[in-house]
């Protein structure tokens, strides 16, 4: 799965890389998460455009949003059948810019977080679907969720799915939604290469939202992963002995 992400590149370099009209500025994103506001770049009117829309897609057909599941994230297995995805994946389909992302993995009954980016460092291009909802009162809401596929044999040592990525080579045929037909993007929605992806251990600190630094993305030790675990261990109360009361402490029978 992917719940967390980053963007770190110049806005002008991703501009280049995916070819969108607009010039947007924004500062770089270290802990990216759902719900928020996140780029998404789709084609209209035979052009590539930059979006921002809300991470976590809303059906057109959802009554209200309050008792609807947030979708982060669309298996690639299933987005042909499940009625939240079938529509999009043949009209709507985006790509949304990042540098990289985070996964956990459970070790020793704790969940030790990994950053992971392509192991050239290059940019890279999450395979997302959105969906535009339009509430009661003529108010409408862009969202999005971020496809993923099976690990392959050596991501899967972190998590059994991952983000699909698009090559640059691959942009326009996953962006071209002119037909209904999906076939040709089928093969797309799988996971990378074995190799093409490199990861480490990252601070727990990403495990808060409102963390958001260049920090975060700093590789930790051994050594450094065990001092986290033991300071996230609940602290022992020490009862202190009270002068002059019954109990003092020393074990009396009276």
């Amino acid at each position: 799965m992917c719940g967390r992400f980053v963007i770190t590149s110049a806005p002008a370099a991703l501009r280049q890389l995916f070819g969108y009209i607009e010039q947007p500025n924004f500062p770089p994103r270290y802990n990216v998460a759902p719900t928020q506001p996140i780029p998404v770049v789709l084609v209209e009117n035979g052009a590539r455009h930059f979006r921002l829309m809300r991470w976590g897609l809303l059906p057109s057909w959802v009554k209200d949003p309050r008792e609807f599941t947030l979708l982060i994230n669309a298996r690639s297995e299933t987005v042909l059948e499940k009625p939240a995805f079938k529509n999009a994946i043949r009209r709507r389909r985006g790509l949304i810019p990042a540098d990289g992302y985070y996964e956990w993995k459970a070790i020793d009954g704790r969940k030790q977080p990994f950053f992971i980016r392509r192991a050239d460092g290059e940019p890279l291009g999450f395979a997302a679907l959105f969906e535009t909802w339009a509430g009661p009162n003529g108010e409408e809401l862009d969202t999005v969720a971020i496809v993923t596929a099976p690990a392959g044999e050596d991501l899967v040592a972190l998590h059994d799915r991952v983000p699909v990525t698009i090559s640059p080579r691959d942009f326009e045929r996953w962006l071209d939604s002119r037909s209904d037909e999906v076939d040709d993007v089928l093969p797309l929605m799988a996971a990378p290469r074995s190799g093409e992806f490199a990861w480490h251990p990252v601070s727990t600190r990403v495990n808060r939202v409102a963390n958001d630094d260049d920090q975060l993305l700093l590789p930790i030790s051994a050594e450094e992963m065990e001092a986290e675990v033991e300071a996230s261990k609940p602290k022992r109360t020490v009862r202190k002995a009270v002068v002059g009361s019954a109990d003092d402490g020393q074990g009396s029978l009276f």
